[in-house]
């Protein structure tokens, strides 16, 4: 003989299994942006990011001196870079967002053209095994610690997505090696890498393969 379920029993189970149908449903992705989105952020005009903007600026109207990309699961979604302060890692979006904003620095996505959409999921198992890696301070390339745009060059690397480029620490008004780099290279009693091949934000955003979606607010 069967149990007779209550109305109250039924109601229940019917709003359980609603529940799992809508929480399946619904995108881990907040609204306009896409798994595999590179999260550009604007550039300081001072210290670090400046001395950076001032050697690789390419558009006019922005510069950019930090890229990660989105990962969105059902744990969530997060900004996988490499940051000075803590290397290689997988980051809330939210934490990230508010972090920038603390600098007063923005973020505009940029996406990749359909043509290469394909190319992502690689791309973020890629930079998932990267993780828990140094930042590379130096910015001079090697196997054991990444920078920012490194470690998404390297990401998309199999694709042939980005490409290297010889580096150029020239100040593109004097045509002489910027005087920040000198000293930050004298420090670490290194050359300056002139020509070595790398890669920096503002070249990558300059990509045919990317288009320009939003700032993120």
């Amino acid at each position: 003989m069967r149990p007779i379920l209550k109305s109250s029993s039924l109601h229940k189970i019917f709003v359980f299994l609603i529940l799992i149908m809508l929480s399946g449903c619904r995108s881990p992705v907040p609204s306009g942006l896409e798994n595999g989105d590179l999260l550009f952020v604007t550039a300081k005009s001072t210290g670090l990011s400046g001395a950076i903007n001032n050697v690789t600026q390419q558009q006019e109207n922005v510069s950019f001196d930090h890229i990660g990309i989105l990962e969105s699961s059902r744990s969530g979604t997060f900004v996988l870079h490499a940051a000075p302060k803590g290397g290689s890692q997988r980051q809330d979006l939210k934490s990230f967002l508010e972090e920038q904003a603390r600098d007063g620095q923005k973020v505009i996505v940029y996406r990749l053209k359909p043509l290469y959409r394909k190319t992502i999921p690689g791309a973020l198992q890629k930079a998932g095994s990267m993780l828990g890696k140094p930042y590379n301070f130096n910015y001079i390339l090697d196997e054991t610690s990444y920078y920012c745009s490194d470690f998404i060059e390297r990401a998309f690397r199999k694709d042939h997505i980005f490409e290297l480029k010889p580096m150029s620490f020239k100040d593109p008004q004097t045509g002489m090696i910027n005087a920040f780099w000198e000293e930050f290279y004298r420090k670490k009693n290194l050359k300056v890498p002139e020509g070595e091949p790398g890669c920096n934000p503002n070249g990558l955003a300059g990509s045919e393969k990317l288009e320009r979606i939003r700032e993120l607010r």
